[in-house]
């Protein structure tokens, strides 16, 4: 197994049950030193697409699954790795139980752009049922779409 960071609508726990049926909930995290944000609009899609990128004083918050090796070919499908729309980055997950490493998606194209008012919503209704907190999620919710 290995450990996956989800952001963003990955962190609805009923959507990542379809995507990675046998991939468990391990728990949440931040990754500090990153923020949320958007770009690929140009890709197509309704709007911009969620990333990460580097900024010191940002955090984003995560929910972390133990991927099972038969759930890794599928979420690279449904994230574009093959298009070359995602592709997998290591990062540092600062849990309660200490740091850990795990893998997640970034966007390979610039940021900018912004996201339809209906992802932005998918993406703070994800991050409020996976317990993120109160002020993180109004954040989303006031962002710009």
């Amino acid at each position: 197994m290995s450990l996956y960071a989800a952001y963003a609508g990955n962190l609805d726990a009923r959507l990542m049950s379809r995507r990675a049926p046998h991939s468990p909930l391990r728990g949440t995290g931040w990754l500090n030193g990153w923020r949320l944000t958007f770009g690929g609009e140009q890709m197509g899609w309704e709007g911009a697409l969620a990333t990460i990128v580097e900024a010191p004083a940002s955090q984003v918050f995560v929910a972390l699954y133990d991927i099972a090796p038969m759930d890794e070919e599928s979420m690279d499908r449904w994230e574009g790795v093959g298009m070359d729309v995602y592709r997998r980055m290591r990062v540092r997950v600062h849990t309660l139980d200490g740091d850990e490493a795990a893998w997640l998606y970034v966007l390979n194209g610039y940021e900018g752009g912004l996201p339809s008012a209906r992802y932005l919503g998918e993406i703070a209704d994800a991050a409020e049922s996976a317990g993120a907190p109160h002020d993180y999620v109004m954040e989303l919710r006031k962002r710009p779409c």
